[in-house]
């Protein structure tokens, strides 16, 4: 079954079945409007282009659980994206990640793939790092998503292949994505 049972709510309110996605290549990723990893908006765009074609899709999930970053509506967040970085792939309502209220689809996904840990390379990860650490000494060793812009990778028969942490650079998730396809 994969992920293919279950459930989101799109922008505009309706239910959408996973499996509608049946088959392809999926990136799943829980997004905000005004983060520092907020500028991958124009990365996960080229990478759709890119592939749309093969079977490739990229499912944008907002979230405000990340210190209150994805703030406004849903129709507010999809015309910030379309204005500010042209994005043109599917984008579901606002949920939650994390607690008692995460989507279902997001339990699943982090039953399935946990924290793969922060590229050390990356300017941000000292500050997720000593932010997180000093919240939760044991950040590491629990699933939970840690911050905007965390992805999962789906095959096209619906297995969460791999997650990948906000601070992945694009063109590593792209050659992961390639292989698939």
């Amino acid at each position: 079954m994969g992920i293919y049972g279950f459930e989101a709510k799109s922008a505009k309110g309706d239910n959408v079945s996973l499996k509608e996605y049946e088959g392809k290549v999926l990136l799943i990723i829980n997004t905000a409007t005004e983060c520092g990893f907020t500028p991958q908006y124009e990365d996960l765009e080229k990478l759709y282009k890119a592939h749309k074609d093969q079977g490739f899709e990229i499912l944008d999930f907002p979230c405000n659980q990340f210190g209150g970053q994805a703030p406004g509506t849903d129709e507010e967040i999809g015309n910030f994206c379309s204005l500010n970085f042209g994005t043109t792939f599917p984008r579901f309502s606002k949920i939650d990640v994390n607690g008692d209220s995460a989507l279902p689809l997001f339990k699943y996904l982090k039953e399935q793939k946990g924290f793969a840990g922060f590229q050390p390379e990356h300017k941000l990860t000292p500050v997720l790092e000593k932010m997180l650490g000093e919240a939760n000494p044991n950040y590491k060793d629990e699933p939970d998503i840690k911050w905007n812009f965390t992805k999962f990778l789906i095959d096209r028969q619906g297995n969460v292949v791999e997650r990948f942490e906000p601070t992945k650079d694009i063109s590593e998730v792209e050659k992961r994505v390639e292989e698939l396809l």
